[in-house]
């Protein structure tokens, strides 16, 4: 199975250095000097990572072959695939590729279906599940210990606990006002 695990940015000097952006959590294993990485074009790749050292928070790679500025920057936007064994487990066991957890099927605690998992969405904060409901609408779900009480491979579904509006319509409504808060609606004064 092939992952996205990077996108190459922009050259960084002159001796064909170029910024990445990291896209696998195992950015250590995955993009390690003498990794070779099919690419998307296909046309610019494969490509073998030569070097890589972590500059002012950003990881920096240097590809075979690739020795100046005008190559670094031929390269920017390509996207770097990493083969990947389609059982392979991360080593934490709280941690799940994106391709084990798309197409479980998400349920509450007491088995009522709530629907799939069809994409992940990987945002600075925390991840979410996008699930499509049984009715074709999709709601999102927080990838987060509070909500997500299960994952089980072996069933093949996530179990949810979540709290009142998330995937339905009974928001619990707090306020600051007190019981008089509707005096003068009427009137349209308040």
């Amino acid at each position: 199975m092939q992952l996205v695990v990077a996108r190459i940015g922009r050259a960084h000097g002159i001796k064909g250095e170029v910024t990445v952006e990291v896209r696998t959590d195992e950015p250590e294993l995955r993009l390690a000097p003498g990794a070779v990485l099919a690419t998307d074009p296909a046309a610019t790749g494969p490509l073998t990572i030569e070097t890589g050292r972590v500059h002012s928070g950003r990881l920096l790679l240097r590809f075979a072959g690739v020795s100046d500025r005008t190559g670094a920057e031929a390269l920017r936007n390509t996207l770097l695939i990493a083969d990947v064994d389609p059982d392979e487990r991360p080593e934490d066991d709280e941690e799940f590729y994106d391709h084990q957890l798309i197409d479980l099927d998400v349920v509450l605690a007491d088995g009522t279906e709530i629907g799939r998992i069809t994409e992940i969405s990987h945002l600075p904060s925390q991840d979410l599940f996008v699930v499509e409901r049984p009715d074709g609408t999709e709601v999102m779900i927080p990838f987060v210990e509070e909500i997500v009480s299960e994952i089980d491979l072996a069933e093949q579904r996530a179990v949810i606990t979540p709290p009142p509006g998330l995937i339905d319509d009974r928001a619990e409504v707090a306020t600051a006002r007190g019981d008089d808060g509707d005096e003068g609606a009427e009137d349209g004064t308040r």
